[in-house]
């Protein structure tokens, strides 16, 4: 009888991890909806499927795609941002005045609309500083920001509506290239710059580190703090420039330039698969979903469901998204979002 000293050790053979091939069905899931909800519409209403909706619905979702682009960031790091009305208003109105105008003499063409742009990013710099100073959660520092950018508004506003007459800003809504008005083609390089930004650089990277395990990257040494500003700044800077799509479209500076906008993006972002809680989305994700949201609206309206239905079956959708998203996420320590 062999003793256990004699016995030869027992070898276990570790099995090697199997690495899944294709792409995730949590991944997958927005695209696949996108284009059953856009066959199912297709089918429904002729109307829908032809060149000059699609180019409609493409315009639409601009000045969405742009916010989103901003706001995507910001749940990377499972924070909340509700500054986007405020900070468009602030933007429309700001770059109304300084363009060519029916209120002053201003004419600063290009200029306006980079002060513009400047200003969303310090709003949104100023979000991200109360959030890492004074420790406030982010969507009580992100809808005290918004509350400023409507009362700069308001006062700017002054009672008299600015409306524009810069050719090139006007032209922006009004001028087609391949099909589509220029303010697409805008908010589609958004689309690249925010997707490069999360790609190579480290506050994309960090965005997602933040997201999903903001007390490790602490430990590791990084300084979480200048990160979080930057992503606010960045995200405002997002938010200024949708409130510029906004004022050339209508052709005038309005104070709720961007209601509703806000939930909207927040939605987009979700139902592409950008979650809540952050750690998982993206740029294309968000795009994704800014374009599910787009159709879906375009469709309800081409088969004749009353505008009153729309926000709830976009509610409901918002709903079923994060339940999806949320139910499989273990728990995870709580930090200050």
């Amino acid at each position: 009888m062999t003793s256990p000293a004699e016995a030869g050790p027992e070898v276990v053979h570790a099995r090697r991890p199997q690495h899944r091939r294709g792409v995730p069905l949590r991944d997958a899931g927005p695209p696949i909806a996108l284009v059953v909800i856009f066959a199912v519409f297709a089918v429904l209403s002729p109307g829908f499927r032809t060149l000059s909706n699609v180019q409609n619905v493409l315009d639409a979702a601009a000045v969405l795609t742009v916010v989103t682009c901003g706001i995507t960031f910001v749940l990377m790091m499972g924070s909340i941002d509700l500054s986007a009305p405020g900070i468009m208003g602030a933007s429309a109105i700001t770059v109304a005045l300084l363009v060519a105008n029916n209120r002053n003499d201003n004419d600063f063409g290009l200029l306006g609309v980079v002060v513009a742009v400047l200003l969303g990013a310090g709003l949104g710099c100023l979000s991200g500083l109360a959030l890492v100073v004074l420790k406030v959660p982010s969507f009580m520092t992100t809808l005290g920001v918004s509350a400023v950018g409507l009362g700069l508004a308001t006062l700017m506003f002054a009672g008299v509506q600015p409306n524009i007459s810069d050719a090139l800003l006007e032209g922006w809504a009004v001028e087609r290239f391949l099909g589509l008005a220029r303010l697409t083609w805008i908010a589609l390089g958004c689309v690249v710059v925010g997707w490069l930004i999360q790609r190579y650089s480290r506050l994309g990277r960090y965005a997602f580190a933040i997201g999903g395990a903001e007390e490790v990257l602490a430990l590791s040494g990084v300084r979480v703090a200048p990160y979080k500003v930057a992503v606010f700044t960045m995200a405002g800077a997002f938010y200024g420039l949708a409130g510029v799509l906004v004022t050339s479209q209508l052709g005038a500076g309005l104070v709720q330039a961007g209601r509703g906008y806000d939930f909207s993006s927040i939605a987009a972002a979700v139902v592409g698969g950008t979650l809540l809680i952050g750690g998982r989305g993206g740029i294309l994700h968000s795009a994704v979903g800014v374009l599910l949201v787009t159709v879906l609206t375009n469709g309800l309206v081409q088969i004749g469901v009353s505008p009153y239905w729309q926000g709830g079956v976009q509610g409901l959708i918002v709903v079923a998204a994060v339940a999806a998203a949320v139910i499989p996420q273990r728990r995870r320590n709580q930090v200050t979002k």
